[in-house]
């Protein structure tokens, strides 16, 4: 190659990484939440037959924003740095597909969005608000650093106060030192679950710190939601094997009825269960798979589906679920919301190769996604199947009428 050609070419490089890294947040801006026509219309109505659209409860959405507003939300600088361009793509690429493109209106931006394509999907339903937590450390420290964003549970609360069609869902790290005493804040203040995210916000659900959390927890008989399996759409600090599902018996022991979202249905995790000799690293959807078989865990151990129709997590897991029927009655939906605004976590075309959608689906579900993202997210999980030895495996209607586990109720500790 000459020198000529060599720059020539690395210039084009050059470009193209500038086309990237500007000019792909700015395709990806959403047009305004809009209704639906025509063959997609009709696809959606056939979605909702057989389904109590009252009780559609989207089990996982995340609230965000930049703290504009007085909303105290917070969004960690780093990913924001042109010091890091990587973060800052990620960052952009979110924004831009949430439509928070003001960044002085963002926060208000976001959930005005969110409840528009939430009210033009089923507005029957509702939506469970998830706040936040900062990372904390062994001594009941925040370490704001090793955060990606913070959301607190007065915001959440608020906008469950000022909307009908929604409800809070806390964030409570129990390594704080008043740990329990906001539980019992947020719960007097109507709070009807507790959010974690363990990988990031380094807690060990095994730890007996967690212990008087879970007391308190399940006397109460709010449903603790918690990532399951790896995590990689927040990098900041992890510790995979937090995410460990085998972990979380210390508080299904305690009575608590536990969400494991996603179905840990990503990467791997550490065999717990055998000898210190014979750990071996498995996936962590197998050794989920084991917690749900176990008895005692019948009443008190569920999970959300959420992302399992997401490229990287529509193989196996996905196959898995939808013929499992004997856990249907135990499985949550959620739509893991800003998630299925980003198109590229997204393929409905490799859902048609992998035998889950036929291809007017698929074509009908792209132009969804177009016009309502979380609508799209409940008509490919209702459209997904797996066909075998002549039968057709579904997700029961009962997974997405979800309003019963978050609903006042006798505490797991008592059934």
């Amino acid at each position: 190659m000459t020198r000529r050609r060599f720059l020539i070419a690395a210039g084009a490089g050059g470009l193209g990484l500038l086309a990237l890294r500007f000019g792909i947040p700015r395709l990806l801006r959403p047009g305004p939440a809009r209704p639906l026509s025509g063959e997609a219309e009709a696809l959606a109505r056939s979605c909702f037959a057989g389904i109590d659209r009252s009780r559609m409860w989207d089990a996982h959405v995340h609230v965000i924003g930049l703290g504009t507003g007085e909303t105290g939300c917070w969004f960690n600088p780093e990913a924001q740095s042109r010091l890091h361009p990587i973060k800052k793509l990620q960052y952009d690429l979110l924004r831009s597909s949430i439509g928070m493109t003001r960044p002085e209106h963002a926060d208000a931006d976001y959930v005005e969005r969110l409840f528009a394509l939430h009210r033009l999907a089923n507005p029957a339903g509702k939506l469970v608000l998830m706040a936040f937590d900062y990372h904390v450390d062994e001594n009941g420290v925040e370490v704001p650093e090793l955060s990606p964003f913070y959301t607190p549970n007065e915001y959440v609360l608020r906008l469950a106060s000022e909307n009908e069609d929604a409800l809070a869902c806390a964030s409570i790290h129990p390594y704080r030192k008043d740990a329990v005493s906001r539980l019992e804040a947020v719960y007097e203040a109507g709070a009807r679950a507790i959010k974690w995210l363990p990988n990031s916000m380094g807690i060990d659900p095994a730890s007996e710190r967690c212990e008087p959390f879970y007391r308190r927890l399940a006397e109460m008989g709010l449903p603790l939601l918690t990532h399951g399996g790896e995590e990689y759409a927040v990098g900041f600090d992890l510790d995979q094997e937090y995410g460990n599902p085998l972990r979380l018996r210390r508080a299904l022991d305690a009575g608590v009825k536990v969400i494991v979202a996603h179905c840990a249905s990503f990467g791997t995790a550490v065999d717990l269960d055998a000898s210190e000799v014979e750990r071996a690293e498995m996936d962590a959807f197998d050794l989920f798979l084991r917690l749900l078989d176990e008895k005692q865990y019948e009443k008190t151990l569920f999970a959300d589906i959420s992302t399992l129709n997401q490229i990287n997590r529509s193989g196996r897991p996905l196959r898995e679920m939808l013929k499992a029927t004997r856990y249907h009655h135990r499985l949550v939906n959620g739509s893991d919301y800003p998630l299925p605004t980003v198109k590229a976590l997204f393929s409905t075309s490799k859902l048609r190769y992998s035998g889950y959608l036929t291809g007017e689906e698929s074509r009908l579900c792209g132009e969804i996604h177009d016009a309502n993202p979380l609508l799209f997210d409940f008509v490919v999980k209702r459209s997904l199947k797996v066909e075998e030895q002549g039968k057709v495996y579904r997700f029961a209607p009962h997974v997405f009428e979800t309003a019963s586990l978050f609903e006042p109720s006798i505490p797991a500790a008592a059934v």
